[in-house]
């Protein structure tokens, strides 16, 4: 009797446990929910090398796997605020978080770190460029006017009175640094921690006062995440004084 209730048992269970391995399969085909372990970045381009660094060990702590979306900040936010997928968004400006703010998709906005615009030239500086009033004459790039490398840059030349034209305006940070390591720029105009991060090709010129138009980025968890409380995690972890550690080694300033 008591081998026929265990196997009655047995054989109403069985039904359950195959539902519940279908659930869990059509979530992970999803490719998110609640618990998934995938979290979706998207943050400014600047971000890219020192996020990747940033993920390993978050990846390992939450068995987790972090994707990233590298790009301009303006971009990304238009694209979350008009319900774009993604489970955190971190930016290089306040006015490209506001946008998707004030489109009600983010949680609290947290301030993780800063930057300082630099010019960066190709190893050994074949232009003899040493300052910015050096640009005038000579092939040079920065990011575009409504970009937030681009705005800085914008307001740095004002300060010191450089009317010099780029050649071209670049998308993105990374667009710009491109441009000069790949020898098709003479000089651009890009963040500290992008000089950093390209040192094999670049060298990098320090800008006096460029502090006075300081770079801050900004971090907050967005309403459309499948994942809240690993999207959560991870803002909590670059803010973290093992995550602001790491930032620092790359060259980002502290808020």
């Amino acid at each position: 009797m008591k081998h026929t209730l265990a196997a009655l048992s047995l054989a109403l269970l069985l039904p359950l446990a195959a539902c519940g391995n279908d659930d869990a399969a059509d979530s992970a085909a999803d490719g998110g929910g609640a618990g998934s372990g995938k979290l979706t970045v998207l943050a400014a381009a600047s971000l890219t090398d020192v996020f990747d660094q940033l993920a390993t060990p978050f990846e390992a702590e939450h068995d987790a796997d972090v994707t990233f979306s590298f790009g301009s900040s303006t971009d990304l936010a238009e694209q979350v605020a008009d319900g774009a997928p993604g489970d955190v968004l971190a930016t290089a400006d306040e006015a490209s978080m506001g946008l998707a703010e004030d489109a009600g998709v983010t949680g609290d906005v947290q301030t993780f770190a800063t930057n300082v615009l630099t010019i960066v030239v190709p190893k050994g500086n074949p232009a003899g460029i040493e300052s910015l009033d050096d640009l005038d004459g000579t092939t040079w790039v920065r990011c575009a006017d409504e970009v937030p490398c681009g705005k800085v840059a914008l307001a740095v030349l004002d300060d010191n009175g450089i009317t010099a034209e780029p050649a071209s305006l670049e998308e993105d940070v990374r667009a710009t640094l491109d441009k000069v390591v790949s020898g098709e720029a003479d000089a651009g105009l890009v963040y500290a921690t992008d000089a950093v991060a390209a040192s094999d090709d670049v060298d990098a010129i320090e800008i006096p006062g460029a502090d006075a138009e300081l770079t801050s980025y900004y971090a907050a968890t967005l309403d459309q995440s499948g994942d809240g409380d690993l999207a959560a995690d991870w803002v909590a972890w670059i803010t973290s004084e093992q995550g602001r550690a790491i930032l620092r080694d790359a060259g980002f300033g502290q808020p």
